[in-house]
């Protein structure tokens, strides 16, 4: 009994040091930086499915998954000391943010001086272009510039007279964002198409998400009614769209896309949609939603894309980084990045340009803009990716 309990003790010993001893072998560690579920669902699940494939730094594994304030705005020095912290980490190699809020560049420029040997990627950066592509090794953004003409013309496609912008002065003060609305803003007048916005609180002010949201829910019907029902609606924030897609299914209109597109943003809550059996396979997500939407009159009308821009992009960097440790790649490597993506997202091709400054015209070779095809439910894809932008697009600032 007491050399069979001793050769229990002893093995049982053995077995702990040797997965202690496998953990250690991690040659690096990856911070992943997303915000919270309330914020961004989409990039949450993303880092939670990096962590969970890759073994959590705490269990020996290779990702650190850390959440900003849901008021990044005004925790801004919160979410960069939890940025910098990060490379405390003497196995840290790579920092994946996103969505790269404001105060990201000065994480990233604090991080640079204390530890130049880390990678640091930027998804979704809501900085100037300029100013973010200073500090990171590479920025991933959705093509904002190429879809604001796509989006005009995808919505024109599916039926639309009017497009909606919706938004609020912070996003708007976005560079991107707010040349993506000029550029939507000429589409409309070189497709015929009638242009006007509209404001909506932002969710991380005082009347947080919950009023946000009403404030929507409220206005939609009078939105619907004065511009009519062949009008398209968009929304720079992901908060607006259950609303957006509650009074548009019961009232008439149209939405094609949002700012960074997914089923999950607003489908689930407006059409009281249970994914849970579906999380993770996103073609399942697609049909389960595609069957809600058409059930509710709103075929044809809604539309998105098949697999979150932020869930393949949060994800896509991670992977990205991972090739660069290791190192099977280079950050400069748009190649590579683009391979990331598909990685993330099985079946799907991803077109992809450099950003253009706006002033200079000159490409931005460490900031790849992104663009997947949208799909209409209850109408299939519209093959937008397919469609050769004119020129002269990408010279309006």
């Amino acid at each position: 009994m007491k050399k069979g309990l001793v050769l229990a003790l002893v093995v049982g010993l053995w077995m702990g040091l040797s997965a202690g001893a496998a953990f250690a072998d991690a040659e690096f560690h990856i911070g992943m930086v997303t915000n919270t579920v309330s914020q961004s669902e989409d990039g949450f699940r993303a880092g939670q499915a990096f962590l969970k494939k890759y073994g959590d730094v705490a269990n020996g594994g290779m990702v650190k998954h850390i959440t900003m304030p849901d008021n990044f705005t005004t925790e801004m020095e919160t979410t960069i000391s939890q940025i910098v912290s990060l490379s405390d980490d003497p196995k840290m190699k790579v920092i994946v943010v996103d969505e790269a809020v404001i105060g990201v560049t000065e994480a990233f420029r604090r991080v640079r001086e204390r530890r130049p040997d880390i990678v640091l990627l930027a998804g979704e950066p809501q900085e100037d272009p300029n100013m973010i592509t200073a500090v990171a090794d590479m920025c991933v953004m959705a093509d904002h510039i190429s879809r604001g003409y796509t989006i005009i013309y995808g919505a024109k496609m599916i039926g639309a007279d009017t497009f909606v912008h919706i938004s609020f002065p912070r996003h708007l003060g976005i560079e991107l964002l707010s040349r993506r609305m000029n550029i939507m803003k000429e589409a409309c007048k070189d497709l015929g198409m009638k242009f006007v916005q509209e404001t909506a609180p932002d969710p991380t002010s005082d009347v947080g998400v919950a009023g946000a949201q009403q404030y929507v829910l409220e206005k939609t019907p009078a939105w619907i009614e004065k511009y009519g029902k062949k009008a398209c609606f968009f929304s720079t924030n992901q908060v607006h769209l259950e609303p957006l897609f509650i009074q548009i299914a019961k009232y008439g209109g149209y939405f094609l896309e949002g700012d960074s597109p997914s089923p999950l943003k607003g489908y689930p809550g407006a059409f009281h949609l249970d994914l849970s059996n579906e999380k993770g396979d996103w073609p399942a997500i697609m049909a389960k939603t595609e069957k809600a939407v058409v059930a509710a009159g709103a075929g044809g009308r809604l539309g998105t894309w098949a697999y979150s821009a932020t869930y393949s992009m949060t994800l896509g960097l991670g992977e990205f980084g991972k090739a660069i440790a290791e190192g099977k790649t280079k950050a400069s490597d748009a190649q590579a990045l683009v391979k990331a993506m598909e990685t993330a997202t099985p079946g799907v091709t991803w077109k992809s340009t450099y950003y253009r400054d706006k002033n200079t015209g000159v490409q931005k070779k460490n900031y790849v803009m992104l663009m997947e095809d949208t799909y209409v439910f209850g109408k299939g894809y519209l093959h937008l990716t397919d469609l050769e932008v004119p020129e002269k697009y990408y010279k309006i600032k």
